[in-house]
């Protein structure tokens, strides 16, 4: 008898029992080539291992499953596939405090209840070697997640009451949701505001209620996010191209030099180490506030309106710290 693997022979009975043709442990045995017990071992590990819905049909003398379009997963880990799984399962913990959370976290410890014995002390002490240290993270009210995601997945109109940033009120509006984006912590719905009558972003943080309406919307032929947003630097954008020019002191150079911050950028090195930075984006909000970050290490050359910016705010900041000896 040639060796054949479980895993084959359990997609095989899932493929029998997914036909509807009610297979029984002696027409399986029979055709792969095994004894009724190792078919019935096979249909108890499905059943009590992979949590297969497998219901034995008295009537139909054969198996059965009793939740529609079950099929198990044709997946076979490797060992050499573990180690991407569990840096994976470590990046989800950036998503705590949001509602997927839970729902991601079973599925990885349905994988790692899946995998071989003798594979898992040796990958657990390879996850103890690395660790993520992500933004914090905003919590989102399970209800208004699902009533958001909802509407985004059904092409419906929310009614939303919104706590705009820096403001205690909330207003009441109506909106069109097109695209969600998690972005520094927080996640974000994208849409028509029919109180603004134009594309908005909204903090899920922000959205103290949310109704899906009966009405439905259709997305603009025209609306890509990835198209209206490349130019941007963090989340928000806008419709004019403004071109950014920063020189940077030596001292900061080198980290500079060392990421990608922008597609459009451009870098120019000095004699005397510091470098200028050039990019092109349609939104100044985040880059200021980055801008801002590097302190008296970063200059704005251009545009005259964005230096005049960040000097006003030095300036304020200043003034908080006038009583201080």
């Amino acid at each position: 008898m040639k060796y054949k693997p479980q895993h084959s022979r359990l997609l095989f009975i899932d493929r029998k029992i997914g036909e509807n043709s009610y297979p029984n442990c002696g027409s399986l045995a029979e055709e792969w080539e095994v004894s009724t017990k190792t078919i019935q071992r096979d249909i108890e590990y499905m059943r009590d291992i992979l949590d297969a819905p497998i219901v034995y049909v008295a009537a139909q003398r054969g198996f059965h499953y009793h939740e529609a379009n079950f099929k198990l997963p044709a997946m076979a880990i490797k060992e050499s596939d573990l180690f991407a799984i569990y840096l994976a399962d470590e990046i989800l913990s950036q998503y705590r405090g949001t509602p997927v959370y839970d729902s991601l976290s079973l599925i990885f410890k349905k994988i790692e209840d899946s995998l071989p014995d003798r594979v898992n002390p040796h990958c657990q002490q390879d996850q103890a070697l690395f660790s993520f240290l992500s933004a914090p993270s905003t919590t989102i009210d399970p209800q208004i997640w699902q009533t958001v995601f909802n509407g985004l997945r059904n092409t419906r109109q929310l009614t939303i009451n919104y706590q705009s940033g820096g403001t205690a009120t909330t207003k009441k509006r109506t909106l069109d949701p097109y695209h969600a984006v998690r972005f520094a912590g927080d996640w974000y719905i994208i849409g028509f505001c029919h109180l603004r009558q134009g594309i908005r972003t909204f903090s899920l943080a922000r959205i103290t209620t949310a109704e899906e309406k009966d009405s439905s919307f259709t997305i603009p032929e025209d609306f890509n996010f990835h198209g209206v947003s490349k130019s941007r630097f963090g989340l928000h954008w806008g419709q004019e191209e403004i071109k950014v020019v920063i020189i940077f002191q030596p001292s900061v150079a080198p980290y500079i030099k060392e990421r990608l911050w922008h597609p459009s950028q451009h870098i120019q090195e000095h004699d005397d180490g510091s470098l200028t930075l050039s990019l092109t984006v349609n939104h100044l909000l985040e880059l200021k506030k980055w801008i801002l970050s590097w302190g008296s290490q970063a200059t704005v050359l251009a545009p005259t309106s964005l230096a005049t910016e960040i000097k006003t705010e030095i300036q304020a900041m200043a003034t908080r710290y006038t009583d201080i000896p």
